[in-house]
């Protein structure tokens, strides 16, 4: 198996300080289409940040314009101290990149591909280190078009990582994949953070962002119209969490004078709880202590999924 030199160049070290990727007042235009209206974010150093938006939102575009592939048109964009859109030669050296529609040709091995890729880069990952790491030597000789899908997302990742990159970009990771390949393709892309590597995750997917990131913007029509953590962009929604069980018998008014409980309500034998902060617990609590423990007992409170639904149905400002 071919490996290469693992030490790196003084132009491959990157010694930039502060955030890896700011945004500041970022438009952009396809002839008379305004697609990116002043947008403005930052990612720092070792975060696993989404970007999240419908088809057509503008993240596509976004992640282009970051990788030095397309010119803004107003605005200022730095990525690793760089401008991409006078130095993108320069950092695509520094980046790693999955594409949301990659492929190879059919007949091109995984081993030939991995060393194809190495050849562009001054210091390349050993290969046969990179291959162990993404379970990649039992498909060494397997061409491109034998690869399930999983098996694919793999190689494209490694490649993405063979040049030591300080930052990559993911576009749409797990489209078409089946939930268990889902699955198995959100832990690889924990290892990458895990790894130190900063990463930048391009999706339409709400409930891989809420799992994996820790910040996201949510881009829709071109605009950022929420940015956080998942667990603070849900928390402006202002929703209450509802708390359900049976209990045909059980004296409701037990309840009310819970913290945070606004209301409580009996619909037939099922008992519905109304509030804010911890209520589950609370309830949970008050029914040991009555001995009336249900089995049946659970919460729904607000999603990502609900907020990012409702920001994308505003209409612009």
């Amino acid at each position: 198996m071919l490996t290469t030199r693992p030490t790196a160049t003084p132009d491959e070290l990157d010694t930039t300080t502060g955030p890896v990727i700011s945004v500041r007042d970022l438009d952009k235009r396809y002839g008379s289409t305004q697609v990116l209206h002043g947008i403005s974010f930052a990612v720092e150093e070792g975060e696993l940040f989404g970007l999240l938006g419908t088809n057509g939102a503008g993240k596509t575009t976004t992640v282009e314009i970051l990788q030095g592939l397309r010119r803004p048109d107003g605005g200022s964009v730095r990525v690793l101290g760089l401008d991409p859109a006078t130095s993108g030669d320069r950092l695509r050296r520094r980046i790693g990149t999955q594409l949301q529609d990659a492929a190879l040709p059919e007949r091109l091995r995984v081993g030939e591909s991995l060393a194809l890729f190495a050849s562009l880069h001054p210091a390349p990952r050993p290969l046969d280190e990179l291959a162990a790491e993404w379970q990649l030597e039992p498909l060494w000789r397997r061409p491109f078009g034998a690869l399930s899908g999983g098996e694919r997302q793999r190689l494209f990742v490694a490649l993405a990582l063979v040049g030591r990159p300080r930052l990559v970009f993911l576009d749409e990771l797990t489209q078409n994949l089946d939930p268990v390949g889902r699955r198995r393709t959100w832990d690889v892309v924990r290892r990458i953070r895990d790894g130190g590597t900063t990463v930048v995750l391009v999706t339409h997917d709400v409930e891989e962002a809420e799992r994996l990131c820790d910040r996201i913007v949510v881009l829709d029509r071109g605009r950022v119209v929420a940015e956080g953590p998942p667990a603070a962009i849900v928390g402006a929604l202002g929703g209450k969490a509802t708390v359900r069980f049976t209990d045909a018998e059980l004296d409701v008014r037990s309840l009310r004078d819970l913290p945070g409980v606004d209301r409580v309500d009996r619909h037939g034998a099922e008992v519905r709880v109304t509030g804010v902060g911890p209520v589950l617990a609370h309830v949970g609590a008050r029914l040991v202590a009555l001995d009336r423990p249900p089995l049946d007992l659970h919460v729904a409170v607000p999603t990502l999924e609900d907020r990012f639904v409702a920001l994308t149905q505003e209409a612009p400002s």
